[in-house]
């Protein structure tokens, strides 16, 4: 733990040198006795590369209330936790020890590869050997709708109802609509996502947990109209509900905030990431121009929380209206800067927006 506080202690100099939090507001959100019913919690999949017990670790060093945890590197393992109680019980042994919660176990990475058309090397180097067995494309289909069955039948056992993640699209390829694309094309792919999915949202309903689709670029839902679009395809169904990632919105102009309030019925999980568009140059595209993260010449980059154009007064607001009381997972994405120092400060930016909506109107009190 020493490396910790030693990481902790030397984060709260940057934050307050960089003046974007004093050092009193950041002890305060960490350490205050907070009445607001969400947890923070941190997202585990950009944290991967290491064991698991130590980003428990960290996490619980910097003050986070728990994770959210992502089904692969040897993070979490629907199959294992569904064959072996022991593992589950490790599992929450581990949580324990450092004080840490559960809210929701993410599958992201093979959910993408349920409806995804082509199968390809990018799948290969994301997925596990027993999904991606032998490479053949629906093969690989069929194996990962297994596992996402296999995770809805996994979270109850960790105590969780919230499963997050992808869902893949036969149709994203079509995105920019050249070579010209059909009207029956486009609805064959929501067809295809409808055949794939119910079945795997009947075991969700089965075990009591909601799968929590993350609206992002490259999959069936990535914007307003699509999220609208696959909601009735799916009839509305309950299990199928929304993870609000605002920073998916922004870069594409989406207001987060009217999504967050249209959409308010169907939110199961938040994530906080942020982004920042670089587009007044008259250079840079929206659409990334096929360059890495981080590089300026980009329309638009992740950042971490509170470093870009999110409006997280707004986004709070909202979600105090409409009595969203699950975990605010940070989901620490930035190219340019290091995740050590990121992932406590997101938290501190975060705890500093957390209120309490007032048991009075304010006005109240000019009454005589």
């Amino acid at each position: 733990m020493e490396f910790v506080h030693e990481a902790h202690a030397a984060t709260e100099q940057l934050l307050h040198i960089a003046g974007l939090v004093t050092l009193d507001t950041l002890r305060a959100a960490q350490h205050m006795e907070r009445t607001t019913m969400r947890p923070v919690t941190l997202f585990t999949g950009q944290w991967a590369d290491l064991p698991f017990e130590r980003v428990c670790e960290l996490a619980a060093g910097w003050g986070y209330d728990g994770l959210e945890i992502a089904c692969w590197g040897g993070h979490f393992d629907p199959w294992e936790a569904v064959a072996n109680p022991s593992y589950v019980a490790d599992r929450r042994a581990i949580l324990d020890r450092h004080g840490l919660q559960v809210y929701a176990i993410s599958n992201h990475l093979t959910g993408q590869a349920v409806c995804d058309d082509p199968i390809d090397d990018r799948h290969r180097a994301m997925l596990s050997p027993r999904i991606w067995g032998n490479g053949n494309a629906e093969g690989v289909r069929q194996r990962a709708a297994e596992e996402l069955k296999q995770s809805a039948r996994a979270a109850p056992l960790l105590g969780v109802d919230t499963v997050v993640g992808f869902t893949g699209s036969s149709i994203w390829k079509y995105v920019a609509m050249f070579p010209p694309v059909t009207s029956m094309t486009i609805e064959a792919g929501y067809e295809d996502f409808s055949a794939r999915w119910n079945p795997i949202l009947d075991v969700f309903d089965t075990e009591g947990v909601r799968f929590a689709h993350e609206v992002h670029p490259g999959e069936i839902a990535y914007d307003y109209w699509t999220t609208r679009k696959v909601l009735e395809v799916l009839n509305y169904r309950p299990a199928f509900a929304l993870n609000w990632d605002p920073s998916h919105f922004v870069w594409q102009d989406i207001d987060p905030v009217g999504f967050l309030w249209d959409f308010r019925d169907h939110i199961a999980h938040v994530d906080c990431k942020d982004v920042k568009k670089s587009l007044a140059n008259g250079r840079n595209g929206r659409l990334g121009s096929h360059l890495p993260w981080g590089d300026p010449r980009r329309g638009w980059d992740f950042v971490s929380t509170g470093r870009g154009d999110v409006n997280w007064d707004s986004c709070f607001r909202v979600l105090n209206a409409i009595n969203y009381t699950g975990p605010v997972s940070v989901e620490w994405e930035d190219a340019g800067m290091h995740r050590l120092q990121g992932a406590p400060e997101a938290l501190a930016f975060v705890r500093s927006h957390m209120f309490d909506t007032p048991t009075d109107p304010f006005d109240r009190a000019f009454a005589t």
